[in-house]
């Protein structure tokens, strides 16, 4: 608990740390890795050099300094981080590097305007956060590892079977080394480490199939430059990978917990359909209405069509499912060339009967795609409560006009 003074302090000196955050949290980093570089490998360094990492930690901080006295707000603003933290394996040892170096930038940034009081103050408020975090992340590995098939660390799995699924996308399908497998909510992703010959790094790929006993399935785009997509794109059936356990907030019973029966709709672009794989098979199977749309650049690069059509045969009354592209010489009957606007994506919902006001919305692709699909949710009716939505890389918010244009 901080003392009256600290938080006095805190409340006087937040506004000229959240007007130099970002200075503080871009020294953060390279100090981190330089002090302890053995951490390096748990950050992304294409996040880190485009700033996104900083930009993320930065909008946390000022984030919880204003939520800390609501226990809810504080859950609710720590869930995504608690998620990547455990698919990292981030431990309660990596919290006083974390506090040294994040103290250390404030004072470099800040100079004499830290006095003792002040780095005493914003010491005592870090190590608040971490100690909420520390218990959260414990409460996660303990109740996984306490599952059939669970465990806290890692764990060794072996690639049983691989599948190209577009011409950027290739699945790669996982069974335990040892034991059993392991289960999962549909919509999560899995953490990684990976020894490739560049050195180890850490990822997080979602779960791109619905729980099965004999395997999990990850899909993965190949990026040009992309170290862990392309060393993943490499293997074959028979390698071994290590691999953390599941997180991620996506998920019915995380995102829409009081809305079992409502008609949900599936909307993403690009690799962002991955995680939408897994809660549309859930979706379905548990008799939910689902409108399916997709966006993708052509029908070259477009990943599992034949999968949906398939299940739009097996549940005609269940499912819709239409996609844009691009671009695209021939576009079969369930496709339409372009981006996805507001006046289509009402179309199709009005298609199947459902009310915009009734759906439970999930939204998953680049940052600006999800931002411009949710704000024409928001005009089309779907309140904002209802859209849900997970950043691949590092979280920034969504800046939505609500506005009737």
């Amino acid at each position: 608990m901080l003392t009256n003074a600290q938080e006095d302090l805190i409340a006087a000196t937040a506004p000229v740390v959240a007007e130099h955050l970002n200075a503080i949290t871009a020294r953060f980093y390279p100090l981190m890795f330089e002090r302890y570089p053995e951490v390096k490998p748990l950050f992304n360094q294409t996040h880190q050099a485009s700033g996104g990492q900083a930009r993320a930690l930065a909008g946390a901080v000022l984030a919880y300094v204003g939520a800390r006295h609501s226990r809810e707000a504080v859950d609710r603003l720590l869930a995504p981080v608690v998620s990547k933290h455990v698919s990292l394996n981030i431990l309660p040892e990596h919290y006083p590097i974390v506090g040294e170096c994040l103290m250390a930038a404030i004072g470099e940034v800040l100079g004499d305007v830290v006095t003792p009081e002040i780095a005493d103050a914003w010491g005592a408020l870090y190590g608040e956060l971490a100690a909420v975090l520390i218990a959260a992340e414990q409460g996660r590995y303990d109740s996984f590892a306490a599952t059939r098939g669970g465990w806290q660390g890692l764990r060794r799995f072996r690639i049983v079977r691989t599948q190209d699924e577009s011409r950027e996308i290739r699945s790669l399908y996982l069974a335990p080394v040892e034991g059993p497998m392991f289960s999962f909510l549909p919509g999560q992703y899995i953490g990684m480490r990976l020894t490739t010959p560049q050195g180890v790094i850490h990822r997080h790929y979602s779960l791109s199939h619905a729980p099965d006993e004999r395997f999990c399935r990850i899909s993965v785009k190949r990026e040009a430059h992309g170290q862990s997509s392309q060393y993943l794109h490499a293997l074959k059936a028979g390698d071994e990978i290590e691999l953390l356990p599941p997180a991620g907030e996506l998920t019915f019973e995380h995102a829409a917990p009081q809305s079992a029966d409502a008609p949900v709709l599936l909307l993403s672009a690009g690799v962002g359909q991955t995680p939408m794989l897994s809660l549309l098979t859930a979706a379905l199977a548990a008799g939910r209405q689902v409108i399916y749309l997709h966006a993708a650049r052509n029908p070259e690069v477009h990943a599992f069509d034949a999968t949906l059509k398939a299940l739009v045969a097996q549940y005609p009354m269940q499912l819709h499912y239409q996609v844009c592209y691009e671009q695209a010489e021939t576009l079969p009957p369930h496709a339409q060339l372009g981006i996805i606007e507001r006046d289509w994506l009402a179309q199709q919902i009005a298609a199947t009967g459902a009310s915009a006001e009734s759906l439970q919305a999930f939204v998953i692709g680049p940052h600006g795609f999800m931002q411009s699909m949710i704000q024409h949710l928001s005009r089309i009716g779907v309140p904002l409560a209802q859209c849900h939505h997970e950043h691949f890389g590092p979280s920034a918010p969504l800046a939505i006009d609500t506005a009737i244009a």
